[in-house]
């Protein structure tokens, strides 16, 4: 499925919920998508639970740019 598509299926449901649940849905069911959307990419691989946890150094940074 083309990202597209999903972007299309999220934001249909975003707005149903918005019209039909108000404003409380609308959060809701964003909130849910953006988990999804998280566990989507670590069952892709795409990403690791030490991405949100790893420091980065200062000097990694800069040292990646030469």
């Amino acid at each position: 499925m083309s990202m597209a598509m999903v972007g299309l299926l999220a934001g249909m449901a975003l707005g149903f919920a918005g019209y039909f649940g108000g404003f409380g849905a609308f959060l809701l069911v964003a909130a849910l998508g953006a988990v999804g959307f998280v566990v989507g990419r670590f069952v892709d691989g795409d990403l690791e639970p030490g991405d949100f946890f790893r420091s980065r150094d200062r000097y990694d940074r800069y040292d990646r740019r030469r």
